[in-house]
């Protein structure tokens, strides 16, 4: 498939030869210092010439965190042995083309996140104890790259879902502890990644974007004039709140300057959309699609899916008649007939991962695949949806350019931090980050390439 952004030609990066800017300048005399980031005029001019020039020469480095919310059959899903030796399982063996291009994990967990089905919440936030009274989630891995990254792309991050429960439920939590609502329409997606809207159209949503950069503005400034009345707690709260304008007030910025860029095209097809929720698996499939297309047209460089198989009725799966709810069906109690619904269930989920594996490998980017340059964390907040804990989580972690092709077998009674995964996935994305949530480091015996 070709997109508009292919070979395109590499231009010489604009080098100025004036000293650095220091950032205090942009604000004197406003009486108000705000915490910029490091823009391109406060950087030396040969800095600015080696880092674009480092940008173009190799594709951008991107993250795609899939949660089945509960789980694959244990049994079924790890391997016998560790390293690279091991001894593919059932579910492994239909994985069996790409072994060398992605890590299984046993034994680990996100530390204190318990109370069974809350903790899909958690997938990309580790925080601890969602079914207490009173929690509040944390940012999700997603949205800490989009802080950072996302001014790059068109899109910052896509929070994508299927069958999920609106309002409840997402993988996408911002700094502040609020939910980012899934899309569930892959026509929806599609539309954001290539139709264009007219003249007209952009125009009146770029005025929005503006009003609401205003209203930003506004609130903003008044609720700043209320620190002096209040006490070091009321303080801490408000500086968050005004960490979260500020963010917003940017993201405002940068949307309204993509509104009138032209979005780039696509020989696929648009998607249409299964009414029937027992059309999971063509669901799955067509998000796969999507997060593909919007990879390799840079539309963004975060997707999030959660697969809310809690909410999934008795699904459609070629080859074996579902006839209960897949919530139900986890629950199996060890009864013959339930396990063989849902082991035919986990089947299609490897054989959709494969499907995708072998697609995104299909897709050259400068001497690479866009499966090297793409981090694919395919897992879920349950290590046994029958009992509900939320240890020894099966975990798949594919691509993004590590050494691959091995069994990491931590120890499945006292389990080792799955963040640590998080620190190592960030720093492949060029962040220089030690610490995640609960992380203790990054993720022991997996190699950057």
């Amino acid at each position: 498939m070709k997109t508009s952004n292919q070979h395109r030609p590499i231009s010489a990066p604009f080098v100025s030869t004036r000293g650095a800017m220091p950032r205090r300048q942009f604000f004197k005399g406003a009486g108000v210092l705000l915490g910029l980031p490091l823009l391109d005029a406060m950087t030396p001019a040969f800095v600015r010439a080696s880092s674009a020039a480092a940008r173009e020469a190799e594709a951008p480095r991107r993250m795609f965190g899939i949660c089945n919310n509960l789980g694959l059959l244990p049994n079924h899903f790890f391997p016998k042995g560790s390293g690279t030796d091991y001894t593919a399982s059932p579910y492994l063996e239909l994985l069996s083309e790409y072994r060398d291009d992605f890590t299984v994990f046993s034994g680990v967990w996100h530390p204190d996140v318990d109370g069974g089905h809350p903790a899909d919440n958690c997938f990309l936030t580790a925080a601890p104890h969602p079914g207490s009274g009173g929690f509040r989630n944390t940012i999700s891995l997603d949205q800490f790259i989009a802080e950072r990254l996302g001014h790059h792309t068109r899109f910052p991050a896509l929070t994508l879902g299927v069958n999920v429960k609106k309002g409840q439920r997402s993988l996408s939590w911002t700094g502040s502890g609020v939910l980012i609502p899934c899309e569930e329409s892959a026509t929806t997606v599609y539309r954001k990644l290539f139709l264009q809207g007219s003249p007209k159209e952009i125009e009146r949503q770029v005025k929005r974007l503006e009003v609401g950069q205003s209203i930003m503005d506004t609130i903003g400034h008044q609720a700043k004039s209320l620190q002096r009345d209040l006490g070091a707690r009321d303080k801490e709260r408000l500086d968050q709140y005004l960490t979260s304008v500020r963010d917003l007030e940017q993201r405002m910025i940068a949307a309204r300057e993509w509104e009138r860029k032209p979005k780039p095209k696509t020989e696929a097809p648009e998607p249409l959309d299964p009414r029937d929720p027992k059309a999971y698996m063509e669901k799955v499939q067509l998000m796969y699609e999507m997060a593909r297309l919007a990879f390799e047209t840079d539309s963004t460089r975060a997707i999030t899916l959660l697969l809310d198989s809690v909410n999934s009725p008795a699904i459609d799966v070629d080859g074996m008649e579902i006839t209960d709810g897949y919530h139900n069906l986890s629950h199996h109690g060890r009864n013959d007939e339930k396990i063989t619904q849902l082991k035919a269930i986990d089947e299609w989920h490897m054989r959709l991962l494969a499907e995708m594996f072998g697609k995104f490998k299909s897709v050259n980017e400068t001497g690479e695949t866009m499966l090297d340059r793409t981090m694919i964390l395919y897992g879920s907040n349950l290590g046994d949806a029958n009992t509900h804990v939320t240890t020894n989580l099966p975990t798949l972690f594919a691509g993004g350019g590590f050494n691959h092709g091995q069994h990491l077998a931590f120890d499945t009674e006292n389990n080792y931090p799955l963040p640590n995964l998080f620190v190592s996935m960030l720093q492949r994305m060029g962040l220089n980050e030690d610490k995640f949530a609960t992380s203790t480091g990054t993720m022991r015996g997996l190699e950057m390439t």
